[in-house]
C-alpha cells in the first residue's frame, strides 16, 4: 500500500545503526518489497542531494512523515516501488540511492540496484485478466474518477503473479503524460483507496506502476495486447472508454423466444 511505511527496511536500518549488520541481500529484498518515499518538488520533479564533486544522490525515506520531517523543503513524498526506482535510475543517471530510517541509513550504488531489479527475487511478473470483486470495483471507480486527473491517459487492471515467489496481488498500470515519478498517478491511487474501494484484511493487495506515455510506449502497447480491463481517458473530448472481456461475453438466449434478462446491477464495492 502506498500510504504504508516500509517497516521491514526501517527495522533493518535501525538495527544496523546499533551494530547489527544485515546481509546486503536482506536489505535489497526489503527495499524492493516495500519501496521507499522519494521527495519531489511542487512541480512533481524528483529532488536530489547535490554534490559538487560527485553525481547526485537519489534520496529515499522508509516513511513519508519521516521524509517530510527531515527534508521540509520538499513539496511532498511519492512512493516508489522497484520498477519506479529503476525508471528513475535509467532516466536520470543518478549514481546512488541513499535511504534513511528513523535511526539508520544505507547507500545503494546504482549498479547494484540495476542488477537486483533485473535478476533479484521477484523481478519478473505475469499479468492476467482478473474477475476479483476488488479488480472490478477498481475498474468501476476509475470510470467515475479518472477525469479528475488530466495527466492520466490509461489504466490497466491486472492480476499479477511474481514468477520467483508465486505471490499474487492486483496491479494498476497507469499511463501518464508527465515525468516519473508521477504525482498524478499517486493521487489517483490514493483517491481510489481512500474514497472508493475500502480494502480489508482478506482482500488482495493492490500495487501501482506509473508509465510515461512516451518513454514506455512499447510497454503500453504490450499492455494493450494483454486483454486486461482498461480505462482510457481522452482529455480533449472528455470521453472515458472502458474495455473489458466481461462485456464481450454474449448473454445466454432466453427460453421460448422471450426477451433476455437484464444484466444484474452490481453494488459499488466498499464505496464510502
Amino acid at each position: 500500500m502506498i500510504d504504508h511505511s516500509n517497516e521491514r527496511l526501517a527495522d533493518l536500518l535501525d538495527r544496523r545503526a546499533d551494530g547489527h549488520e544485515p546481509a546486503p541481500e536482506t536489505l535489497l529484498a526489503a527495499l524492493f518489497e516495500g519501496g521507499v518515499f522519494v521527495p519531489v518538488t511542487d512541480t512533481g520533479s524528483v529532488m536530489f542531494l547535490p554534490d559538487d564533486e560527485q553525481p547526485p544522490t537519489l534520496l529515499g525515506f522508509t516513511d513519508a512523515a519521516l521524509g517530510t520531517e527531515l527534508l521540509p523543503s520538499a513539496a511532498g513524498m511519492v512512493h516508489c516501488d522497484v520498477a519506479r526506482l529503476k525508471d528513475i535510475l535509467e532516466q536520470t543517471g543518478v549514481a546512488v540511492l541513499g535511504v534513511r530510517s528513523g535511526n539508520g541509513q544505507a547507500i545503494f550504488p546504482e549498479q547494484v540496484l540495476r542488477d537486483w531489479a533485473t535478476y533479484g527475487s521477484g523481478a519478473e511478473m505475469k499479468l492476467d485478466w482478473s474477475t476479483d470483486p476488488v479488480a472490478i470495483a477498481l475498474r468501476d471507480a476509475l470510470l467515475r474518477r479518472i477525469r479528475e486527473f488530466p495527466a492520466v491517459r490509461s489504466v490497466w487492471v491486472a492480476q499479477v503473479r511474481w514468477q520467483a515467489t508465486g505471490e499474487e496481488h492486483l496491479m494498476l498500470h497507469i499511463a501518464v503524460d508527465e515525468d516519473l515519478p508521477s504525482a498524478s498517478a499517486d493521487r489517483l491511487m490514493q483517491t481510489l483507496l481512500d474514497e472508493e474501494v475500502q480494502l480489508g484484511p482478506t482482500h488482495p493487495k493492490v500495487g501501482m506502476l506509473a508509465l510515461n506515455t512516451t518513454t514506455h510506449a512499447d510497454t503500453i502497447a504490450h499492455l494493450d495486447r494483454q486483454g486486461l480491463d482498461t480505462v482510457r481517458h481522452d482529455v480533449g473530448s472528455g470521453r472515458v472508454q472502458v474495455i473489458s472481456r466481461e462485456y464481450d461475453t454474449p448473454s445466454a438466449p432466453a427460453p421460448n423466444g422471450a426477451a433476455p434478462a437484464p444484466r444484474a446491477r452490481r453494488r459499488w464495492f466498499g464505496r464510502s
